[in-house]
């Protein structure tokens, strides 16, 4: 049973309204989509989470940028994942083929703020992944300083957030528009068992602030900005649920 963001995504994706609805949620950023647009996920009849090394090349399959984007992560890429996102969409973004990361929230313990942790027990593969991860990110917040120097993001907290904006800023070392968008999901009564639910807008981005402000400066927010030659986004928005979660067993 789905319930909380996980439900909302796919409640969302499952419309035949959606890509249209994407397009004036993020407005003014001048997206495109068309009939052909591929997206990950389809609903609840295709639910799987994408990641970017296998939704990549399903959308732009001549492209070398995925398997670099991969081992730019993983080390030992056997048997180990990059992240996974709620959405992610190819699109023209100001006529260039361009992605839309969506990162979902329906409730406020969904803002993550633990760090990556790594087993006791761990494999040696498992821990080189862990130290590239760490490079890769250090990499990423030293391009997103040039930007901002209060950006700072660490494989040891914030971990969900700061590997959001680590892809963000490889892709567009690659060369790919990036919207990166945190998407609020309000009204979500039935999840209060596992936590307080996003009540409005208002209720939404106090909680996104109080989550980014160690690490992202809002300023970069709603804003246009280059990196690495690429046009960039980073945007904070809410949407009404389309159904309530069921409420848990007890």
């Amino acid at each position: 049973m789905y319930r909380g963001s996980r439900k909302h995504v796919l409640d969302w994706t499952a419309r035949e309204s959606f890509l249209a609805e994407l397009e004036r949620l993020l407005a003014p950023i001048p997206i495109r989509t068309s009939a052909d647009t591929v997206f990950m996920p389809r609903g609840y009849e295709a639910p799987t989470e994408a990641r970017l090394e296998i939704f990549g090349p399903s959308w732009m399959p001549d492209s070398e940028a995925w398997p670099i984007l991969k081992s730019w992560w993983l080390k030992h890429p056997a048997g180990a994942n990059t992240p996974n996102w709620d959405i992610a969409i190819g699109c023209k973004i100001e006529d260039r083929p361009g992605l839309v990361l969506v990162e979902a929230k329906a409730n406020w313990p969904e803002l993550n703020t633990a760090g990556k942790g790594l087993h006791p027990k761990a494999s040696s593969n498992s821990r080189d992944n862990h130290k590239r991860i760490r490079e890769a990110i250090r990499e990423a917040c030293k391009g997103w300083r040039s930007l901002d120097a209060r950006v700072f993001i660490t494989r040891d907290s914030h971990y969900q957030l700061a590997n959001r904006l680590a892809f963000t800023w490889k892709l567009a070392m690659l060369g790919f528009p990036v919207v990166l968008m945190y998407l609020g999901f309000i009204g979500d009564k039935g999840i209060r068992d596992a936590g307080a639910p996003f009540s409005n807008d208002d209720d939404w981005q106090r909680a996104f602030r109080q989550y980014t402000e160690a690490t992202v400066p809002l300023d970069l927010f709603d804003r246009r900005f280059t990196l690495g030659g690429a046009l960039v986004w980073l945007v904070s928005r809410s949407r009404p649920i389309i159904e309530v979660s069921s409420v848990a067993a007890s």
